[in-house]
């Protein structure tokens, strides 16, 4: 009885050391938060080793940076070390806390290092004028100012917001159709799906030199359109059209006898360039997301289309008031990711036109990474890192105003 009741109130192994666990999980935790901090401190360009002379350099240009990571470190750890207290006792639990972090831990470390220690950097310095070459100077709000009272940066958000309306539109429901067309019965339909979806697997970089070489003035596209027109007897004049910075809507008022002026070059829509990225872009993207809708597809109840069928509804009928309707939230997730994708391009514009002809291909994070390496001017890390941070703002509220405005009503199907 004696040996029973002294097993009874034995401890299990680890129980009465909960406190040790806390301490060694707030020192990991807060280590490997403030070595985060540490690695991505704005210095003077200095290489990380040796450590000695780095760490020297962190603390005299990025004191305040490493002062918020340290307070993150220490409150992040005490945290996680309060979780381990709470847990301790329960072994089932701590077993499965430890195993768990143990296998997130390879993730979590490279997250935290390379995903929030970075953007906490990018957060910091956008209060700053930095170069990497001098310490921060605080300069406030300044770079926010200045983004929006520069004309490039005003220009690249009209452009991809252009871009965004034009392309997320087209994408959208061209993916949609080709869907509708290629779940329906027909021969060789998974040939065709593959042949569909083949440039959304080809490289950005390659897509884009082969629509370069289309797009030169003695290329394949102006030379198709001689020999077209030319059978009816229609003279073709060869189109610069990654160097054409007319508008869509300048050319209409042209072909009238007028014209937009210069100092209104935000009423002059898409430029000539510009609307032949778009059409690279939406030809590269329209099989993903053609591949989306498929899936979609698949879970729209095939018995909805025999009682419509019975009632007399056409395929017309059925489209709008059964595919439509069944598939929004996948419509909801391509425009979405459309949008992002759009308001984010930069390797077409950095290998096509490098934000030209007169700026009308600029886009914001061309600009961030033309302001970050200075490649036409002065490194400006914290300017870039502004208008980064603009651009993310913009994103959410779009993103927020499509989920408000699209999602609703999904729930019913």
């Amino acid at each position: 009885m004696a040996t029973s009741t002294m097993r009874m109130t034995r401890p299990a192994t680890g129980q009465g050391r909960p406190w040790l666990a806390s301490v060694v999980t707030f020192l990991i935790v807060a280590f490997v938060i403030f070595a985060a901090a540490l690695i991505s401190a704005p210095t003077k360009g200095i290489k990380i080793f040796p450590l000695g002379p780095y760490f020297a350099e962190a603390i005299s240009s990025g004191r305040w940076f490493l002062l918020a990571g340290g307070l993150l470190a220490i409150a992040v750890g005490v945290l996680a070390a309060f979780m381990i207290y709470n847990i301790w006792g329960d072994q089932g639990r701590r077993q499965e806390t430890l195993a768990a972090y143990l296998f997130l831990s390879p993730y979590l470390l490279i997250t935290i290092v390379f995903t929030v220690g970075v953007l906490l950097f990018a957060l910091y310095i956008a209060f700053f004028e930095y170069d990497i070459f001098t310490a921060p100077k605080f300069v406030g709000a300044a770079n926010f100012v200045k983004a929006f009272k520069t004309k490039d940066f005003l220009q690249s958000l009209v452009n991809v917001g252009w871009y965004a309306v034009i392309v997320t539109v087209i994408q959208t429901s061209l993916a949609l159709l080709l869907a509708v067309l290629l779940s329906s019965k027909m021969r060789a339909r998974n040939f065709f799906r593959t042949i569909f979806y083949t440039p959304s697997v080809t490289s950005s970089v390659v897509i884009s030199m082969i629509f370069w070489w289309l797009y030169l003035k003695t290329g394949y596209l102006n030379f198709g359109f001689e020999k077209l027109l030319g059978i009816f007897g229609i003279e073709w004049t060869r189109i610069e059209w990654l160097n054409n910075p007319r508008g869509l809507f300048q050319l209409i008022a042209m072909a009238f006898g007028g014209n937009i002026p210069s100092d209104l070059w935000f009423l002059r829509g898409p430029s000539v360039t510009w609307m032949a990225i778009m059409f690279q872009n939406i030809f590269t993207t329209i099989p993903t997301f053609m591949l989306m809708f498929l899936a979609g597809l698949q879970d729209v109840p095939g018995s909805l289309y025999e009682a419509a069928s019975i009632d007399g509804a056409t395929s017309r009928q059925q489209f709008w008031k059964i595919t439509i309707p069944m598939v929004r939230p996948t419509i909801l997730l391509v425009v979405v990711l459309g949008t992002i994708g759009t308001l984010q391009i930069f390797d077409q514009v950095k290998i096509l036109t490098s934000g030209g002809p007169l700026g009308t291909t600029l886009t914001p994070v061309y600009l961030v990474y033309r302001e970050a390496i200075g490649s036409q001017g002065q490194i400006q890390m914290g300017y870039a890192s502004a208008m980064a941070f603009i651009l993310a703002i913009i994103i959410f509220v779009f993103t927020f105003l499509q989920r408000r405005f699209i999602e609703s009503g999904t729930e019913q199907y």
